[in-house]
């Protein structure tokens, strides 16, 4: 376990968090370039490094519960997230947010989960028609103690 926080806490200090709107993931060696990314360029990169030292490692989206709006990646209670849950022997999938540098469930709503980032994208689709064709859409996250 130490080494896995090492790797997500040593990728975290020396890259800077930088939220992105357009579409896609930063490959490892670009964030790493870079010196910044999403929290599914994190995701990318801390999967990728873990595998390296032979671990499993899968890539989660969902939400990220952030009633404080104090975490990285949130924009308000329902955000969409990415981190990596990775395989620990004789404790199963563990969660690690290398965005957030925490590890555990704790504010971490799953969607999906995948070995390939892009296999857990949020929302994806297209669109044929006009300009004009278009209509509002709003999607709403509710999170709620229960």
């Amino acid at each position: 376990m130490s080494l896995l926080k090492d790797v997500s806490n040593g990728s975290t200090a020396q890259i800077a968090y930088q939220s992105r709107e357009c579409e896609g993931t930063q490959g490892p060696l670009e964030t790493l370039n870079r010196g910044y990314g999403s929290c599914r360029d994190f995701a990318a990169l801390y999967a990728e490094a873990i595998r390296t030292l032979g671990f499993g490692a899968r890539l989660v989206s969902g939400y990220l519960y952030d009633p404080s709006d104090d975490r990285l990646g949130s924009a308000g209670s329902g955000s969409t997230h990415a981190w990596v849950e990775v395989f620990v022997p004789g404790a199963g999938w563990i969660p690690f947010d290398p965005t957030n540098r925490s590890v555990g469930s704790a504010n971490l709503i799953p969607v999906a989960v995948a070995r390939n980032i892009p296999q857990v994208a949020p929302v994806t689709g297209s669109f044929q028609g006009e300009g004009t064709d278009l209509l509002p859409i709003e999607v709403v996250v509710r999170v709620e103690d229960q």
